[in-house]
């Protein structure tokens, strides 16, 4: 699973407990996406969460 290159936020685990109080495993992962960014003057493609590029943390090419 990808993980942000910038704030590191990658896939959290837990438990889904239903309305009877059972429980089983899941997972949250984060909405990361693949862009074309400005990288130390250069273009590359960066795994990014949605949270960092509203925050303008990327420079998007």
């Amino acid at each position: 699973m990808a993980k942000c290159e910038i704030c590191e936020k990658a896939v959290n685990f837990g438990l889904q407990v239903s309305h009877s109080n059972r429980k089983s495993n899941r997972a949250w992962k984060p909405n990361v996406k693949s862009v074309r960014a400005n990288v130390d003057g250069t273009v590359k493609t960066v795994n990014v969460c949605t949270k960092c590029l509203r925050s303008n943390k990327v420079e998007r090419v």
